[in-house]
């Protein structure tokens, strides 16, 4: 007797289209995303298409959004692997209702609209706030560094661009005098196509200059950040400008080392390390999280390595998202500064600033104590605070409040590189990230 199997017959058609609706089960993502979406303000996407007329038909932003957000949600940032994507897997063909935009209209789409999907983040975090799972109680904010959109292979040092700058140069001076020369001087030599070797050599070198540009100005900066002018002859001086003791600096203000980098794929990015040893150009990704349900409430980038100088964006990113202040503030001990802490308590006086003075795990004798209680007193208070039972017992929560987002955002959604290029859209795209991360956060609360 032959097994009596469940029916399967691959051939038979359907007499009747099935619903979309019934593709998924209930309480899916894409379902939680579709009715989020629904319900906010998209007006800011439909202004570009206000103009347009029946001959250029866009496709609907309420569609493209909800396919980007759950694509984001998902670990797939690829616009060639989000168009595969409409054709493969189910969730997305429910949202796009069986619209197929090809990869560059993805592509261009998300490129188009970086303000929006930046004021979108902001919704999103309010609709969080709205349903309660934002108290603003206490946060923590914690920085992680993410791979630029750019090559390595594509970069050169100060001291290279130098050399390849005079030796451009001497190119094409001798390629102007060759041009200069009768055509029987040149008669026994190869062709040569001067013209496109020219322009060849000049994009080349313009291409240099302007990076050495960059990095001059960006040294510049960091020489007036440390008190230098440009007139200080190397020598040290003091807020008054006046020589005081100590040694001479070794380069003149405004002269980068030989050895700093800039990237010609993504020239905003910058040369930072890499966790487990290594170095490779990166952005420095802030998250500000909330305790309450681990929503990130404010997503800033930056292209400088260290955190000492972001409390106060991020607080005010905070503040913009979420028109209130926090209750309490947890930082490690790369936010300690004494401006900083001096700044937030003019403009955060309400709010409670727990900022680490040394690395935690270390002993108590190897955390810096400063004294000078008249240059130092927001420091020297921080220290006495640290020395009570409660700060104490409220700093060890920072670790699992900041850090799984960013475990988050790196090994479950699998962002760990920016796809878009320079500052402002890495900003933009990092917005998306958390939004999407966010929703997925809501929508699995909501189910449980």
């Amino acid at each position: 007797m032959s097994t009596s199997y469940v029916p399967y017959h691959p051939e038979q058609q359907q007499l009747l289209p099935c619903a979309l609706q019934d593709w998924l089960p209930q309480g899916h993502l894409a379902y939680f995303i579709s009715d989020t979406v629904d319900n906010l303000d998209l007006s800011a996407f439909h202004a570009r298409y206000a103009s347009g007329g029946p001959r250029n038909q866009p496709r609907h932003p309420a569609m493209m959004v909800k396919v980007l957000v759950y694509a984001y949600a998902t670990g797939v940032f690829s616009s060639r692997k989000i168009a595969r994507k409409l054709h493969e897997d189910i969730a997305f063909r429910v949202l796009a209702a069986d619209n197929f935009p090809a990869h560059r209209t993805i592509r261009d789409f998300r490129a188009q609209h970086l303000a929006e999907f930046t004021e979108l983040f902001t919704q999103v975090v309010r609709l969080a706030r709205e349903m309660g799972l934002v108290k603003l109680g206490t946060i923590a904010v914690d920085g992680t560094k993410l791979k630029a959109n750019a090559s390595r292979h594509k970069a050169m040092s100060y001291a290279r661009m130098q050399s390849t700058e005079a030796e451009l140069k001497a190119q094409i001076a001798a390629l102007l005098h060759k041009a200069a020369h009768t055509d029987d001087a040149e008669k026994n030599e190869p062709d040569l196509d001067i013209p496109a070797e020219l322009e060849r050599r000049q994009a080349r070198l313009d291409a240099i200059t302007a990076a050495k540009a960059r990095l001059e100005a960006r040294q510049s900066q960091s020489d007036t950040a440390r008190g230098r002018s440009a007139d200080d002859g190397r020598k040290p001086t003091d807020k008054d400008g006046k020589p005081k003791a100590g040694r001479p600096y070794q380069r003149d203000f405004g002269v980068p080392e030989p050895k700093a980098q800039s990237s010609f794929t993504d020239p905003d990015s910058r040369i930072m390390k890499r966790a487990g040893g290594g170095f490779d150009y990166s952005y420095n990704a802030q998250t500000a999280v909330d305790e309450s349900s681990h929503i990130i409430v404010a997503a800033e980038v930056v292209n400088t390595s260290t955190d000492v100088q972001q409390l106060p964006m991020v607080l005010d990113a905070v503040q913009t998202h979420t028109g209130a202040q926090p209750g309490q503030v947890l930082a490690d001990a790369g936010y300690r500064s004494e401006a900083v802490m001096a700044q937030l308590a003019k403009g955060y006086p309400d709010t409670e600033l727990v900022i680490a003075l040394g690395r935690e795990g270390k002993a108590r004798a190897t955390t810096p104590r400063p004294k000078d209680t008249n240059r130092y007193p927001h420091t020297v208070a921080m220290a006495a605070k640290f020395q009570t039972e409660q700060t104490q017992k409220d700093y060890r929560k920072r670790k699992w409040i900041a850090e799984p987002p960013n475990g988050w955002i790196k090994n479950v959604l699998g962002f760990r590189q920016f796809s878009m290029r320079g500052l402002e859209k890495a900003k933009a795209e990092f917005k998306l990230v958390c939004m999407a991360l966010n929703l997925r956060r809501m929508g699995a609360m909501q189910a449980g």
